[in-house]
Parts: C-alpha cells; structure tokens; sequence
C-alpha cells in the first residue's frame, strides 16, 4: 500500500511518543517497578500502536479505494480487511 507520507503527520507524532513510551517501560523493568505499574504502560503503548495503525488504514482506505488512471483499484476490499483485521 502506498500511503502519501504527507497525510501521515499525525501517525509519526503518534509512533515517536510510543517510541518514548517504550523506552519508559524498559527502564520501569530495570528498575524493578511494579508488575501492574508495567503493564498499565504497556497497554497503553499497545493502543497507541493500534491507532497509528488504523489511522495508516483509514489513510490507505481513501487513497486505495478510488480508482487510479487507467481506471483499476490498486488494492482491493480483501487486501484492506486482512489488513485491518490484522490489529485485531
């Protein structure tokens, strides 16, 4: 799927506090702190990842739905289901 990086703005602001979040979970580890503590972080960092990832569909949905010049979809309705479902 070829999405236009300039719709994805929100998708990498999205993937760099993940990114960030992560690499607060490691340190929580290091540092021996509370099981639930973890996971609580960990959850969040799972739903963020999941809404990068529908917003990259959601993206993709609109760009690959529509016909290209020649007048063909370039990804078809099972291609974009596997994908959603995919996050699921």
């Amino acid at each position: 799927m070829d999405v236009d990086m300039t719709q994805l703005g929100d998708v990498l602001g999205r993937l760099k506090r993940v990114q960030g979040q992560v690499g607060g979970i490691i340190r929580m580890i290091e540092e021996g702190r509370d099981c639930s503590d973890v996971v609580t972080q960990l959850a969040a960092a799972s739903r963020a990842l999941d809404r990068a990832g529908f917003k990259i569909i959601a993206t993709g949905m609109r760009q690959c739905m529509v016909q290209d010049d020649t007048g063909a979809r370039r990804l078809d309705e099972a291609e974009l289901e596997r994908l959603f479902l995919s996050l699921a």
